[in-house]
């Protein structure tokens, strides 16, 4: 029992010293939201892929002269949204996730590895056309995120793994969405678009075995963003650029304020969507930090990219092929 006491605390002094990359380094949900409604009747379905690496140890906005510690995130990650009316929509994401976590010192290499299913967020959307004027949109959307990974699994010698690394959260989690788009009279193929994502975390009451109550920071997103459209070779490409603001509020364990957790970041995303058919686009996106400031010391993200597709079907049209 002393045992696995002293293996705890140990387990949390690592995650509060240097190992909490969980409001930067956990499964993006927040970023893969906003599947466009496409009119009342469509099905749109996505399935993407995730590398996020964390290589960066930042004390405050100074970047630290070690490279020891490296953390990899590879999430797959797959959308389905439905419009059942023009304004009204609903979109639902699911996750699977692997995390790795590599601490190198004094010659010993210390790895860390878990994956499965991550958490799910479900989302009600409704869009107000033309409130800027024409060719412009506003979406409101309010959901929630579900805990259905597993935030239990425990090591090789059955000591439970932080929370960090675990797959899911625990916790269920209030979210609330915010998008507007609007084109430019003077380039018709071009669109300037910001979103705002609000999340308000729940409790995890089982962590560390049913001993503690760990709740993650709540976290605000916001990005402003520019997409043109041209063709080439009979294609359609959709280039975009994205500045991306993100601030994680410090975690929480039985009450009481986590060191070493939350922050400041912002980041560039160059952006690239190509319309390979008419109902399947290609989607490709690189994010990099241009500024952080966390609280403490953590390790912070060097960089990110996501890739994949997306199909959008119209009931109307699946009807008349059957028909």
């Amino acid at each position: 029992m002393i045992r696995i006491l002293f293996f705890s605390l140990f387990l949390l002094g690592c995650h509060q010293v240097f190992s909490q990359t969980c409001c930067s380094g956990g499964v993006p949900l927040s970023n893969n939201l906003g599947l466009p409604n496409e009119g009342k009747g469509s099905f749109t379905l996505g399935l993407n892929y995730d590398y996020n690496n964390l290589n960066t140890l930042n004390a405050g906005s100074d970047k630290l002269n070690d490279d020891s510690r490296l953390r990899i995130t590879n999430s797959i990650l797959l959308n389905a949204g439905y419009a059942f009316t023009d304004r009204f929509s609903f979109e639902a994401l699911f996750t699977w996730v692997n995390q790795t976590r590599t601490i190198s010192q004094f010659g010993n290499e210390n790895l860390s590895e878990t994956q499965g299913i991550g958490d799910a967020v479900f989302l009600a959307k409704y869009a107000i056309p033309n409130v800027l004027g024409s060719q412009s949109v506003l979406n409101l959307g309010i959901g929630t995120k579900a805990p259905l990974g597993k935030s239990d699994l425990t090591t090789t010698e059955g000591f439970q793994l932080t929370a960090d690394l675990q797959p899911g959260s625990g916790a269920w989690d209030i979210l609330g969405w915010l998008a507007i788009s609007k084109g430019l009279n003077f380039r018709p193929s071009a669109t300037v678009s910001a979103s705002f994502t609000y999340r308000a975390t729940g409790e995890n009451n089982s962590y560390l075995n049913n001993t503690s109550v760990y709740e993650f920071g709540n976290v605000i997103q916001s990005n402003v963003g520019y997409t043109d459209q041209f063709l080439l070779f009979n294609t359609i490409f959709n280039p975009g650029l994205i500045v991306k603001y993100r601030k994680a509020f410090t975690d929480k364990i039985d009450a009481s304020e986590l060191p070493n957790t939350g922050g400041d970041w912002v980041f560039v995303r160059p952006e690239l969507a190509v319309k390979i058919a008419p109902n399947i686009s290609f989607s490709s996106r690189l994010e990099i930090p241009i500024y952080s400031y966390v609280d403490g010391t953590q390790l912070t993200p060097t960089l990110r990219f996501t890739a994949g597709i997306s199909v959008n079907l119209k009931k109307n049209k699946v009807l008349n092929t059957i028909n």
